[in-house]
């Protein structure tokens, strides 16, 4: 469950093209997974939680919750560009591991992200945004899993196949806004980033906050649930409320 993706003609319904994820990644990814099943009993091995498709290039980028990995992979050929995961190169069988991504020196390692966005696109490299619910599901940090939740940045350079974080928030805010699963993270015209920790105190509240490009809060919201109720928000943005040419004139 959770593993294909389709593409569908808005207009007439019709199905123009499926890809099947279990033929681009190992076989033992999803044959050797035992920890999240459905209530159907299905195997959600990899938990497609974003997709992000840059017209240029035409590429895809993927965010797979139960298996702590994002990736790209061309739309027309599915050929593989990259991936980024906690899972050791030595784990991977030999024809992947040309598709790894190597971090540099204090760059996190993602786990359980959210919300995968490309940033920017310059050649060789790739400036991209996500949330990192940093827990532990299958290859993520296991010595910070649960710890805190945080909206990251990295650059990705596609001639080395290197990933440098270069940008982070929420870290110190600690457990109290760690969220296991759910968030987002918006990057504002503005360079702010507006981030959702969207499952806070196991679903009873979200904290939506803002923060500019030094880390310093804009905006801090808490929604609340009462003792019977949910209150979690899988995404959140920003919207113009009105459009930007709008002018307000009282005489009429």
């Amino acid at each position: 469950m959770e593993d294909v993706l389709a593409e569908v003609d808005r207009t007439s319904g019709k199905v123009v093209k499926v890809i099947d994820l279990k033929r681009l990644l190992p076989a033992t990814m999803y044959r050797n997974y035992h920890q999240t099943s459905s209530r159907s009993g299905e195997v959600d091995w990899l938990h497609v939680n974003a997709l992000w498709y840059d017209q240029k290039t035409r590429n895809v980028l993927l965010s797979a919750r139960n298996q702590d990995l994002i990736m790209s992979f061309n739309y027309q050929t599915e050929k593989i560009n990259w991936i980024y995961s906690g899972k050791k190169a030595a784990s991977w069988p030999k024809k992947w591991r040309k598709y790894l991504l190597t971090p540099t020196k204090g760059t996190t390692i993602t786990g359980g992200q959210h919300g995968l966005i490309l940033l920017s696109e310059n050649g060789q490299q790739l400036k991209i945004l996500l949330y990192n619910n940093n827990i532990n599901v299958t290859n993520g940090n296991a010595k910070t899993s649960g710890k805190y939740s945080e909206a990251v940045a990295y650059t990705i350079d596609l001639s080395k196949m290197t990933i440098k974080q270069t940008w982070s928030y929420g870290k110190t805010l600690g457990t109290a806004n760690f969220t296991r699963v759910i968030g987002y993270a918006q990057r504002l015209s503005n360079g702010n980033t507006l981030i959702d920790f969207g499952y806070k105190q196991n679903e009873q509240e979200s904290n939506i906050i803002e923060v500019d490009a030094e880390g310093n809060q804009v905006f801090n919201v808490t929604l609340k649930a009462s003792a019977t109720n949910r209150t979690y928000a899988y995404r959140a943005y920003r919207l113009n409320f009105y459009p930007s040419n709008y002018q307000f004139d009282a005489t009429k």
